[in-house]
């Protein structure tokens, strides 16, 4: 597997940008990371103990994790007790120097602190201030808990495997989480982009169970988009039909999407009159007479092995790719040349994988990672650039 070195990171699509990340958990610290990524100087202010994560294993050492070391790079750490005495005071210090202020603290912890949108607009107007939360404040929903599985049934995704599986399944990955962490980050982008051309700072808000809603509604608002009382969800979506295809030795995706495809594929494996059928003739078709069509494509598929359907299909032009277990979709000759999983030297942890950018730009085209820091490895440095003297934290009075 490729190494790169690990080194200071002082440039970037985002150099100069400095965001104050007060979280846990994967969502904002997710959106945080991928700001870091872009350059931005991203301070990570967490407790004593550190956020959550750094606990989660597997580990080496305490408070260094195994999804700490990837959620948490390109950042500082400053740990700081917002509960103690002039806790409050140097994060407050610290988001006085700051563009950008993400947090997914709840409404209430947050006025307990005094650290609503006013009270730090106050001391710095020109901040983004985006706090992500479950559910919209200002809703009666709004000062409830909530975690991805949560919003996964709240925003109707668990109702949607239901539909496919009948049983009532999370996806098998934090998925909200990280489509409402990519949701803050586009929204931070947004807003500098505002202020930078003569706008202002502002209070974003990310409610989880809108962005969520709005994410699986793209298509399965079905006939509901046109009619008063019609029916929510995309057919195809929802074909408990809608499966890989076994080949001769093995398990494919295939789709011939295009009507050129349907006709490749039905003339490849023998029977070219299924192009004519009234059921699949054509894309709108196929669509709305998935539960016969899967099945179908699921009866022709064994005819041909992976490697014999791989072929066809690139010579085609129809998408088509094996299924994959994730360690082999990681490893791959495609995945490796991409770079996008490689070995790094953590100053502490050793030897350990690092997640790459999966988007490529050509005005950034070799990003720097600053390795995941040690729980308030830079509590005193950051504080001191803020003109804050870190020793009053461990004063009592």
């Amino acid at each position: 597997m490729p190494e790169k070195p690990i080194r200071p990171s002082g440039r970037g699509l985002l150099a100069g940008v400095r965001v104050i990340e007060l979280a846990s958990v994967i969502m904002a610290p997710y959106a945080a990371k991928e700001l870091g990524d872009l350059g931005a100087d991203v301070i990570k202010v967490e407790p004593p103990t550190g956020d959550m994560t750094r606990h989660y294993p597997p580990r080496r050492h305490p408070g260094m994790g195994g999804p700490a070391l990837n959620l948490n790079r390109n950042k500082r750490s400053a740990a700081i007790d917002l509960k103690a005495p002039h806790g409050r005071d140097a994060l407050l210090a610290l988001l006085g120097t700051a563009d950008v202020f993400i947090t997914n603290l709840r409404p209430q912890a947050l006025e307990k602190l005094r650290l609503g949108y006013d009270e730090v607009a106050a001391v710095n107007p020109g901040l983004i201030y985006a706090n992500a939360q479950g559910f919209r404040s200002d809703s009666r929903y709004g000062t409830h808990a909530a975690y991805d599985d949560i919003i996964q049934a709240a925003s109707g995704l668990v109702w949607l495997n239901h539909q496919v599986s009948g049983q009532p399944h999370y996806v098998p990955t934090v998925l909200a989480d990280k489509i409402c962490g990519m949701q803050i980050a586009q929204s931070v982008l947004a807003a500098l982009h505002y202020r930078e051309h003569g706008g202002t700072g502002q209070h974003i808000e990310v409610p989880m169970a809108d962005t969520m809603l709005a994410f699986n509604l793209v298509e399965h608002l079905g006939a509901a988009a046109l009619e008063a009382d019609g029916a929510f969800g995309s057919a195809r979506s929802l074909s408990p039909q809608r499966r890989a295809l076994r080949t001769a030795d093995g398990w494919m995706c295939i789709l011939p999407h295009s009507d050129r495809n349907w006709r490749d594929f039905t003339a490849f494996v023998g029977r070219p009159e299924l192009a004519a059928d009234p059921r699949f003739s054509t894309g709108p078709d196929r669509a709305r007479n998935a539960d016969a069509f899967y099945p179908l494509l699921a009866e022709l598929t064994p005819r041909h092995t992976s490697a014999e359907w791989q072929a066809f299909c690139d010579r085609a032009g129809i998408a088509a790719a094996p299924v994959l277990d994730l360690a082999s979709a990681a490893t791959t000759a495609y995945a490796q040349e991409g770079g996008l999983l490689y070995e790094a030297e953590h100053p502490t942890e050793g030897r350990y994988r690092v997640i790459g950018r999966p988007v490529r730009y050509s005005a950034d085209p070799e990003p720097e990672l600053r390795p995941c820091p040690g729980i308030g490895q830079h509590t005193d440095e950051v504080l001191r650039e803020a003109g804050f003297d870190p020793s009053v934290l461990h004063t009592t009075g």
